[in-house]
């Protein structure tokens, strides 16, 4: 199944909020795969905050990685390989081979040092290629309209 077609039958869940939160730092694709670059999206959350499956799956990953705690969601039905949601830093709420519907804690927003000021780094891949996660968001679709057009 094509990803577009995918997310608009899922109907997605923001992992932190409602509200929608604020997005501290976007997603910023590397030109390469050993290049800079920001390889998810950094949501405000302060420390403790719940972070919520966006959607129902599998949780294959919950530790530390690299100092800081991590969790990876794997969606079923996604395709092959399957798509894979991860978040950090985080303290895990739940074992890994745990099946959660959407809207589940998964985890909880752990004091860390990826942002000037506490978020959660929200990630996805398919395979080891990097996806932005807002993909994964309902959003309003955009509108293109002719150029003098007021809007």
């Amino acid at each position: 199944m094509h990803l577009t077609a995918l997310i608009l039958t899922l109907g997605l869940l923001w992992p932190v909020g409602p509200p929608p939160p604020e997005i501290l730092r976007g997603w910023q694709p590397p030109p390469g795969p050993y290049a800079a670059g920001h390889r998810g999206v950094d949501l405000a959350a302060p420390p403790g905050t719940p972070v919520l499956a966006p959607i129902a799956g599998t949780v294959t990953f919950a530790g530390p990685v690299g100092g800081r705690g991590v969790l990876t969601l794997t969606l079923p039905n996604s395709g092959a390989p399957p798509l894979r949601t991860t978040f950090t830093p985080v303290t895990p709420l739940v074992e890994p081979g745990t099946r959660v519907p959407a809207g589940t804690p998964i985890a909880r927003v752990a004091p860390g040092t990826h942002c000037p000021e506490s978020c959660l780094h929200w990630g996805l891949l398919r395979g080891d290629q990097y996806l932005n996660p807002l993909l994964l968001t309902a959003r309003a679709p955009s509108r293109l309209l002719p150029m003098g057009t007021p809007s």
